[in-house]
């Protein structure tokens, strides 16, 4: 019997969908940001003449990566974008937006069942509402644009069962780091279905958190069933009376890999690689030079909250420069309103436009070599944000570290 992604392949190809067949897959949501964007436009006006639009209803441009550009090269090449939209009749999310994966989210466009292609290695990151995400090459995207379908080979299903739940203080990025050191290695190429009852009590920014770091376990996607408050998001953003579809009770799973959660505490990712985890509570003192929160692993308004509860009524460490980059529009209005941005820049942080910002090289607040940072996003290799080293840890431990000088987690302070 079908798993989640295999009922899905199923509602959207008329080829036998069983793992390891290779089908041709409908796409009902065609996605290009900033970062290659220009790139799929090239492809397009190269390789086809003319109509190269299959439904520009469907079709989006995201800008997030380097917005506003703040070089000449990608400036250009979101002006590229922007007359072939024009042109063509679709739709931008302009630099104004924010994280293209999150805004497809909050605009209605993504919901449970849907497949969906983007420029972006974390467009996985739609397993969190129950939709099939999937980022890939420029030459793949130009194709989709094109025709409205891409070919893939359906990958087997592990599932992963969570047993227990902590006591002690945890965050869903703690449990997203669990998952990268416990996974890696385990479940590469292949799609994973999360279960069990802390996943049941995540919210839907939870939920983002660890979907955005399946990429990092090596997986094609994965899938966090819906709950009642993901269907309602969804049907209140789409205008659309949504059901989640869920696996069958006798689907069959390549594996099933059980992971205790009951001793979850604070942990971090040592510099060099996302699966270097480590609890907070056994680093030696190590000083902090540079704070991030934010990217799409944890820049929703709960993230945000996290830490503003961290910072308030405190100031972070001299010697500390503490970055908060919101993942939309929407979040940063949500802190405008609470006065999470008040209580933060009284603090001492310096709050941006919402973007993708100190995630990728090249972006806000890059490190120097010798640098040490503390960020929220999802990879930490070397040169990913800069030339320092990056530790990856939650909004919770990022602020509290920024407050301390040093790595440490809330209770610590």
């Amino acid at each position: 019997m079908p798993t989640i992604i295999e009922k899905i392949f199923q509602q959207h190809s008329k080829d036998d969908v069983k793992p390891g067949n290779t089908i041709w897959l409908d796409v009902d949501l065609r996605t290009a940001r900033d970062f290659a964007g220009a790139q799929v436009v090239k492809n397009l006006l190269e390789n086809y003449d003319g109509n190269y639009i299959d439904d520009a209803s469907k079709t989006f441009f995201t800008f997030d990566c380097n917005a506003p550009a703040n070089t000449i090269g990608y400036a250009n090449n979101q002006q590229i974008c922007r007359k072939f939209a024009r042109e063509n009749g679709i739709k931008v999310f302009d630099v104004n937006r924010g994280i293209g994966s999150h805004v497809v989210m909050e605009e209605g466009l993504a919901y449970p069942g849907v497949t969906a292609v983007g420029t972006d290695s974390h467009f996985n990151i739609l397993g969190a509402i129950g939709a099939f995400g999937q980022g890939m090459g420029d030459v793949d995207i130009a194709f989709v644009f094109k025709t409205g379908r891409t070919w893939f080979e359906v990958p087997p299903t592990v599932k992963v069962n969570f047993l227990g739940m902590p006591d002690a203080r945890w965050s869903a990025k703690d449990l997203a780091l669990l998952c990268v050191k416990e996974l890696k290695g385990k479940v590469l190429g292949k799609a994973i279905e999360f279960y069990g009852e802390i996943v049941d009590k995540l919210s839907l920014a939870g939920r983002i958190t660890l979907a955005s770091m399946v990429t990092e376990m090596g997986c094609i996607i994965g899938f966090i069933p819906p709950n009642k408050e993901v269907i309602k998001f969804c049907r209140e953003r789409s205008g659309k009376e949504i059901e989640a579809i869920a696996a069958d009770k006798d689907a069959y799973y390549e594996a099933e890999i059980d992971i205790d959660v009951s001793n979850l505490q604070p942990l971090i990712a040592l510099p060099g690689s996302p699966a270097n985890v480590k609890r907070v509570a056994d680093l030696p003192s190590i000083e902090v030079n540079s704070v991030f929160i934010g990217s799409c692993t944890n820049g929703r308004e709960e993230d945000m909250e996290a830490a503003y509860n961290v910072v308030k009524g405190r100031k972070i460490a001299e010697n500390v420069m503490a970055k908060v980059v919101p993942a939309t529009r929407e979040v940063w209005n949500y802190m405008l309103e609470e006065g999470i941005i008040k209580a933060m820049f009284d603090a001492g942080m310096i709050i941006s436009h919402a973007a993708c910002g100190g995630c990728a090289s090249g972006q806000l607040g890059m490190t120097g070599k010798g640098e040490v940072q503390v960020s929220t996003s999802n990879r930490n290799f070397r040169g990913k944000q800069g030339d320092g080293d990056t530790y990856l840890a939650s909004p919770e431990t990022a602020a509290a570290s920024a407050v301390a000088g040093y790595i440490t987690e809330v209770d610590d302070l």
